[in-house]
């Protein structure tokens, strides 16, 4: 490796950097500041980051010592954090590795906004492409897990990734370098340094272009990937019957048409978190009610349909509605009041009532078990679980129902049906207009 290859791997990949304000993410290890040495010889308009997570005691703080003076001897502007890992990890329940990960990313997000940085670069070179690829295979993965890491990730650059290791520590010798190693990159412990140290070494003495035909099979996968994301794309916009306020509703008929429903389901729902495929699999042929959780999202089955939604932290509803009042904000939109000289245009969202029936202050609520109402222009009453039915509502559009009442009666399930009880007579003296917007 050379500046020269260096240079030109950037003019062509990332024309960009040469007017972009970038932080560079160092350890102080070989990898980084052969990073910074390259930008700094481009003339790159750089800063530099370094985590101290102590975590190796006088070790961790000579590695941010060194990096304050190869700063120095820059004259790079340099941003320091000092983190306590281990009760970071403690509270979160995670592992000192994902702690740290996290830390870190986070602050260099925090940075990047706070002070306007285009791109956050870090170090990662061929080797660790390598052992992520043998990482997520040893794991069991999709492939999106073996196309390696990522060159561009939103904020984040990696544009040494084409580069071995091998060849950073030649031009770190060659150009007369200093770096620090991490003695605990030493212990085989840890399932990425037991590669790195046994089990890459014997591939690269199998086969001496290891690196070389391992970029080509991840050219060729990442060329798959696209194939696929292409395919389900066509797919999505098949089986996709409808996207509201609430959820994404996907036609169960033809999720079980395709030639690999399981398969297809992974791809369809894999960015929400879920991880149990042949529970989301069964779900097509599960009762309806059913239900599936992740993290992050909740997925019913409801008759024909799986219905894909966000998990939130639900609060009770209950707003008191005034005689002054003439605009109320709602989950399911403005609700404005106002006077009327006749009744028109009454719809699903629009309804007129004789004011004389109201008794204020009006509540809007979410609906419960047992209520009911006399729906306009039936005889008779109707319990809300029953008109939900016959109106073939899906579970998440009754969840989120709500009704205006007046005292203890049902005025109006909103945006779906009024009470015939406070309808516009022939006796009516004042109209009420109320209106969904």
């Amino acid at each position: 490796m050379t500046l020269d290859t260096f240079k030109a791997h950037i003019e062509q990949q990332f024309p960009g950097f040469f007017e972009s304000k970038l932080l560079i993410a160092i350890s102080g290890g070989v990898d980084s500041v052969v990073l910074t040495h390259l930008c700094h010889q481009l003339g790159l308009d750089v800063s530099l980051a370094h985590c101290n997570f102590n975590l190796r005691g006088t070790e961790s703080d000579g590695d941010a010592d060194f990096v304050f003076q190869l700063a120095k001897d820059l004259s790079l502007d340099l941003f320091l954090e000092s983190f306590q890992t281990e009760a970071y990890a403690a509270e979160h329940k995670l592992s000192i590795q994902l702690a740290a990960r996290q830390l870190r990313y986070d602050w260099f997000d925090e940075l990047a906004k706070q002070l306007h940085f285009d791109y956050v670069l870090t170090a990662h070179h061929a080797d660790d492409n390598l052992e992520t690829f043998l990482i997520n295979l040893t794991r069991g993965t999709g492939l999106d897990g073996l196309t390696g890491i990522p060159e561009v990730n939103g904020l984040f650059v990696r544009p040494l990734l084409p580069f071995s290791r091998n060849s950073l520590v030649e031009y770190a010798e060659e150009h007369q370098l200093t770096w620090r190693e991490d003695s605990s990159n030493a212990s085989t412990k840890y399932l990425r340094n037991k590669l790195r140290h046994d089990v890459i070494p014997l591939l690269k003495e199998i086969n001496p272009k290891l690196l070389q035909n391992f970029e080509k099979t991840i050219g060729f996968l990442k060329a798959s990937k696209s194939i696929i994301e292409d395919r389900v794309e066509e797919v999505e916009d098949s089986v996709i019957k409808e996207i509201s306020e609430y959820d994404v509703k996907y036609d169960i008929s033809k999720i079980k048409a395709l030639s690999n429903p399981k398969a297809y389901l992974y791809e369809l729902l894999k960015a929400y978190n879920f991880t149990e495929w042949n529970d989301v699999e069964d779900l097509l042929d599960a009762q309806s009610g059913k239900q599936l959780f992740s993290e992050t999202h909740r997925l019913i089955k409801d008759r024909e349909f799986l219905l894909l939604s966000e998990i939130e932290d639900k609060q009770e509803t209950l707003i008191l509605v005034s005689e002054c009042d003439d605009k109320i904000k709602t989950p399911l939109g403005n609700l404005c009041f106002s006077e009327a000289a006749e009744v028109s245009n009454q719809g699903p969202n629009v309804i007129f009532v004789d004011k004389k029936k109201l008794k204020y202050p009006l509540t809007i609520r979410h609906w419960k078990e047992g209520d009911y109402f006399h729906p306009s222009g039936m005889k008779g009453k109707k319990k809300l679980s029953k008109y939900f039915k016959d109106e073939k509502m899906s579970l998440l559009e009754k969840e989120n129902a709500l009704v205006l009442c007046s005292g203890d009666y049902i005025i109006w399930v909103i945006g779906k049906r009024p009470d015939g009880r406070f309808k516009v007579c022939d006796h009516t003296h004042h109209i009420i207009k109320i209106e969904l917007k």
